[in-house]
């Protein structure tokens, strides 16, 4: 139904902005940010470790003082975002893909099991995403399938996979293609596939600085959404999968910055999710997740359905994470990387990895044996 956008736009943008800066003001907490860390790994810009006093770790400003700001951000990208649009179906439960009754911690060995459609229609509705509750690592590269059979003998069941994005670590991934893919599947891993495009204009990594989102961030981020997809079915990453897109850690206190990070974000997610896909989000749990917090609680429209912080604190806490509300991204929908540059070994093959608990959609791999 169209509507007079003038009008309609000049009364919404003072609504939601008096709207976000009151819930802005009744939740926000005096926190600090962590620390980043620089890692041969892909996810190499800052990973959110236990909050440290070292004087040479960049600091941002305590929430109090910058949510007032960001607020206002979140408002300019409901107006630059198009008008014209179907909002996504909000998911249940207030975000996540599903609910369930699983507890903080993530057991050493996996289960996955089915859990409800995801957010906007797949291309076939009838084939629900895949839950996984259990421990899962990730490495620069895709692992040998002599490696992968190995790893049998370790406590995680699912593999983080860079399958995409021209922000990648690894650009060059020998081992990765479909018949890996299925391999692994076959072997019982689940997959998380993590897409590394385009990276926000503030990010601190040095090395992820010459992959910045454009000046059109929305049709960039659309974009992006669609290589992604493209990239997945090629791998036989079917449908009703989640898509995770890796935003390395980025300055939040730029509000330039932050509000193109976000639209690129959104339309990303809106793409995805428009394709049959779930959009799941990895980033920093004191800048990017912090950043989508404040969107979620701002109820901006095109976030994620599932998210993976990263904060190096060493034991997983899945629910017990400072930067988001309980009851944001609940059961089913949350990722914790809780240590990373670790070296393991089982059965004669070593990897650096980063390690992660895991309480969310996992791939659907097309040709894998049911």
């Amino acid at each position: 139904m169209k509507r007079s956008t003038k009008r309609t736009t000049k009364r919404t943008t003072t609504h939601a902005t008096k709207r976000m800066v009151q819930r802005t003001t009744d939740r926000t907490t005096d926190r600090t940010a962590g620390r980043t860390t620089q890692c041969p790994s892909d996810h190499s810009s800052d990973r959110s470790p236990s909050p440290s006093p070292s004087a040479s770790s960049p600091r941002l400003r305590p929430v109090r003082a910058l949510a007032p700001a960001l607020v206002a951000t979140l408002a300019a990208t409901l107006l630059a975002a198009p008008a014209a649009f179907t909002p996504a179906t909000r998911d249940p439960a207030g975000g996540g893909p599903g609910t369930g009754a699983h507890g903080a911690g993530a057991p050493a060995t996996g289960a996955d099991t089915a859990g409800v459609p995801p957010a906007g229609p797949p291309a076939d509705a009838s084939v629900p995403y895949r839950h996984f509750l259990g421990r899962a690592f990730d490495t620069c590269e895709a692992p040998t399938l002599a490696s992968m059979r190995a790893w049998r003998a370790s406590p995680y069941r699912a593999v983080g996979v860079y399958f995409g994005g021209r922000g990648r670590g690894c650009l060059v991934q020998k081992n990765l293609n479909a018949d890996w893919i299925t391999s692994v599947e076959n072997l019982g891993w689940r997959v998380l596939p993590l897409f590394v495009g385009s990276q926000a204009p503030c990010v601190f990594a040095e090395h992820k600085k010459d992959v910045p989102i454009g000046d059109n961030p929305w049709q960039q981020g659309t974009q992006e959404a669609d290589d992604a997809v493209r990239a997945a079915r090629a791998l036989g990453i079917a449908p009703s999968s989640p898509l995770y897109l890796d935003m390395e850690a980025y300055r939040i206190s730029d509000l330039q910055c932050a509000a193109t990070t976000l639209l690129f974000i959104r339309a990303w997610n809106r793409e995805v999710r428009r394709q049959g896909y779930l959009p799941g989000f990895y980033s920093s749990a004191d800048t990017g997740v912090r950043h989508l917090e404040e969107a979620r609680k701002a109820d901006v429209e095109d976030l994620p359905s599932v998210i993976w912080f990263a904060r190096w604190r060493g034991t997983p806490a899945l629910y017990e994470e400072p930067v988001l509300h309980p009851e944001a991204w609940p059961e089913r929908s949350r990722i914790h990387q809780y240590a990373g540059n670790v070296r393991e070994t089982y059965g004669g093959h070593s990897l650096q990895i980063d390690r992660s608990a895991v309480d969310a959609p996992v791939a659907h791999i097309a040709d894998a044996r049911p």
